[in-house]
């Protein structure tokens, strides 16, 4: 594919990330995608012949590889409580700069299509655990055993998911804030547990 063609393909995947966030998978048509994207129509379909179901998965990739994007960079030159904080202060921005109109994608679609898309549920239990793996290997860094580590960093993006729709439907930045300095208490406390039986 042409430097053009690969263009073109991430601005329809972007234009349906956007509008999936404000709205829902359900409630995004093809036609308004394009259009937000600025592109023709045949192009949508050049790129995602699967229509609708390629380009959210596609848009559930973007969305996925962005988290991961920013959990790598609250892990850099931070231990594991402030590179949670650090992250949940990310996304706490996210939230209240779109004036609470945005949110987690990822949930959207796994909540809208999982029980009607098999490959868009693998798309977004994929997504998940490109969150939960790396956050793991930050809390092993801490200390914490593997499976320990595992259960911590599953129970962390679940409350993400969580406090960001909290937040969405209080209007308010509070319910991201608790939880994003209960998180960073309970792994403070968890690893260093973890100093002490070594």
């Amino acid at each position: 594919m042409t430097a053009k063609g690969e263009r073109a393909k991430s601005r329809v995947a972007e234009s349906m990330l956007t509008l999936m966030q404000r709205q829902g998978f359900s409630g995004t048509g093809i036609t308004e995608v394009v259009e937000h994207a600025g592109a023709p129509k045949g192009s949508l379909y050049f790129h995602f012949p699967d229509g609708k179901e390629g380009l959210g998965i596609a848009a559930v990739d973007l969305a996925a590889q962005r988290f991961a994007a920013l959990i790598e960079e609250a892990a850099a030159d931070r231990g594991p409580a402030e590179a949670l904080r650090f992250a949940f202060g990310a996304l706490t921005s996210l939230v209240r700069d779109s004036d609470y109109q945005l949110g987690c994608p990822v949930s959207v679609v796994t909540l809208e299509m999982g029980a009607e898309s098999e490959r868009l549920r693998d798309a977004c239990a994929a997504a998940f655990a490109s969150w939960i793996e790396p956050s793991a290997r930050l809390l092993q860094s801490g200390g914490l055993a593997e499976a320990e580590a595992v259960r911590l960093a599953t129970a962390v993006v679940a409350s993400i998911e969580g406090a960001v729709i909290l937040a969405r439907a209080a209007r308010s930045t509070q319910p991201l804030e608790a939880t994003a300095e209960v998180l960073a208490q309970l792994v403070a406390l968890r690893i260093a547990a973890a100093g002490e039986r070594a």
